[in-house]
């Protein structure tokens, strides 16, 4: 299962030309299961509101787009919650630091564009 972070979120739905290659052929592989986590469409809505300009996406036809290309949806739970505490202080980020924490409570690929993020764990996919 492979968890794509919110910015590599985005790209893939709106503007995948930024995707390399080999990122666009897994996104594109029936063998792998693409999942989303809710935490980035709170992260889309919230920077929305803030009038971010890379964040000028309705996250509800997100959602419906994501559902509706086979993307699972993955909920934020209580575990997920609690394993943010255990993550070292690399990155202050909450969203991401869900993000981490959820991919690695749930034995999922991370896909990311933050290097930060990716020091969190060598399974954490950089790209």
């Amino acid at each position: 299962m492979i968890l794509l972070d919110t910015h590599v979120l985005l790209w893939a739905a709106y503007t995948p030309a930024r995707l390399s290659a080999a990122v666009q052929g897994m996104l594109l592989d029936p063998n792998n299961t693409l999942c989303f986590s809710v935490v980035s469409l709170w992260e889309v809505t919230i920077k929305r509101g803030l009038d971010r300009p890379d964040f000028q996406i309705d996250a509800g036809v997100l959602r419906q787009g994501l559902l509706a290309n086979g993307y699972v949806e993955r909920a934020i739970e209580g575990r997920h919650a609690l394993h943010v505490g255990s993550l070292p202080n690399i990155h202050r980020d909450p969203f991401d630091r869900m993000l981490v924490a959820q991919a690695a409570v749930d034995a999922m690929i991370l896909v990311t564009a933050d290097k930060l993020v990716a020091s969190y764990d060598p399974s954490i996919q950089l790209i």
